[in-house]
């Protein structure tokens, strides 16, 4: 199965990214599964490099790298990313700068598509 993961909301405002990354992680490990995971929004500083967050609390700039390991995709809005200051060379490994017409291919693309 082909599924898209659409994270919108700020990497630690809420838990919906968070959760989002969970699943994707958990996707990740499932065979005859093909993952991709698109940033928008006040999701793109979840790709931001160098996150600092207090001992015992969870880092996505981690749960991002988890999933890339596993040959999942991550894009990252250009758009974004440009309202935020946030440079392509400060992405973290794994992610890419993308645009709203790799998110129509990658939502054409899947099977199912599910948005946090």
């Amino acid at each position: 199965m082909k599924t898209l993961i659409v994270l919108n909301e700020s990497p630690y405002g809420s838990e919906r990214t968070y959760n989002g990354l969970r699943l994707a992680g958990s996707l990740a490990k499932q065979e005859n599964s093909e993952l991709k995971v698109f940033l928008i929004g006040d999701a793109v500083a979840g790709a931001h490099n160098g996150q600092k967050v207090p001992q015992g609390y969870y880092n996505v700039q981690v749960m991002l790298g988890a999933i890339t390991r596993r040959g999942v995709a991550v894009g990252t809005c250009g758009t974004c990313m440009d309202a935020r200051g946030i440079r392509d060379e400060d992405l973290v490994e794994g992610a890419q700068r993308s645009t709203m017409d790799e998110l129509t291919t990658w939502t054409v693309w899947a099977d199912k598509v599910i948005a946090f």
